[in-house]
C-alpha cells in the first residue's frame, strides 16, 4: 500500500513539474524576446538566449514612447482605486448580509446571486449608454465607479463572515464598541485572508481589463496599459520587441501583488473565519 502511495505521489509530482514547465515556457520566451531585436524575433528561429542582447526595447517604451509612463500611471491609479473600493464595499455588503437583519434581506441576496449569472458582455452597452448620459466617457470615474463593487466578492465575503466567530463581536459589544466600530476595528482586521484573496482577483481583473477601456476611453493620454500595448501593433507591421518589453513591465505589478498576499491567499479562498 505504501509503495503504491509512493508511486502515485511521485507520478503526481512529475505531472505538476511538466505542467509548470509548459506554463513557464511562453513567459520565458517573452522575457527573452524583450531583450531581442525585431529582426531576431521575426526570423523564425526559437531561442531563449538573445543572440544580440539589447535594452533598446525598454528605452524605447519608457523614453521615446512618451505616453507609456502615462499609460502605466493610469493603470496603477485605476487598478489600485478599484481594488480598495471593492475591498471596502464588498466587505461591508457581505457583512451586512451575514450578520444584520433588515427588510428585504433575502430578496436582495437572491438578486445578487442572479447578477452572478449575467455575463459581463451583456451589460457593456447599457453601461456605455449610462456613462454617456452622465458625461463620464473618457474619464477616470467612468472606469472606476461601475467596477467599484462586485457581486462575486460580495457573496464571497458573506460566506466568510457567516463562519466568523460571533464571540469576538459579542466581546467587542460588551466593551462598548458600536456595530460600525466592531466591523472596522475587530472584524475587518481578522478578515485579512479573505481580503487578500479578493485583492488579488480584483486587482488582476482591473489591471488586465482590455474591453472596458476600449469602449470607454478614446483619449490616448487616458489609455491603460492593455489598450496602450495594442498601439504597437499596426496594419502592416507589429513591433513585437516593444510589445514583449511592455508586457514584462505590465506583468511585474501582478507578480508583486501575488507575492505580497501569497501567504493569505490559500486561507482566503477556504472561507474560514476561525483562528
Amino acid at each position: 500500500m505504501k509503495k503504491k502511495l509512493g508511486i502515485g505521489k511521485a507520478s503526481l509530482y512529475v505531472i505538476l513539474v511538466l505542467y509548470a514547465i509548459v506554463t513557464m515556457i511562453p513567459f520565458l520566451w517573452a522575457l527573452s524576446s524583450s531583450f531581442k531585436t525585431l529582426e531576431e524575433i521575426v526570423s523564425g528561429t526559437i531561442s531563449f538566449i538573445p543572440k544580440h542582447f539589447t535594452l533598446d526595447n525598454y528605452k524605447q517604451i519608457f523614453i521615446e514612447q512618451q505616453l507609456f509612463p502615462r499609460w502605466l500611471f493610469n493603470s496603477v491609479i485605476i487598478a489600485v482605486t478599484v481594488t480598495l473600493l471593492n475591498l471596502l464595499f464588498n466587505s461591508m455588503a457581505g457583512y451586512a448580509l451575514a450578520r444584520l437583519q433588515f427588510p428585504g434581506k433575502k430578496p436582495l441576496f437572491i438578486i445578487i446571486l442572479a447578477v452572478l449569472m449575467i455575463p459581463a458582455q451583456v451589460t457593456m452597452i447599457p453601461n456605455y449608454l449610462i456613462l454617456k448620459q452622465l458625461g463620464w466617457l473618457n474619464s477616470y470615474q467612468g472606469m472606476i465607479v461601475p467596477t467599484m463593487i462586485n457581486a462575486t466578492f460580495i457573496f464571497m465575503m458573506r460566506q466568510f463572515f457567516i463562519n466568523f466567530p460571533r464571540e469576538l463581536e459579542e466581546a467587542a459589544a460588551l466593551d462598548g464598541l458600536s456595530r460600525i466600530g466592531t466591523f472596522f476595528r475587530i472584524v475587518l482586521p481578522l478578515a485579512r485572508p479573505a481580503l487578500a484573496a479578493q485583492a488579488i482577483f480584483v486587482f488582476m481583473g482591473s489591471w488586465n481589463d482590455f474591453m472596458r477601456p476600449l469602449i470607454i476611453l478614446s483619449d490616448p493620454e487616458l489609455f491603460t496599459l492593455p489598450l496602450g500595448l495594442n498601439s504597437f501593433k499596426g496594419q502592416y507591421i507589429s513591433y513585437w520587441n516593444y510589445i514583449m518589453a511592455a508586457s514584462m513591465v505590465f506583468t511585474l505589478p501582478v507578480l508583486v501583488i501575488y507575492i505580497f498576499f501569497n501567504r493569505y491567499f490559500i486561507k482566503g479562498i477556504s472561507f474560514t473565519g476561525g483562528k
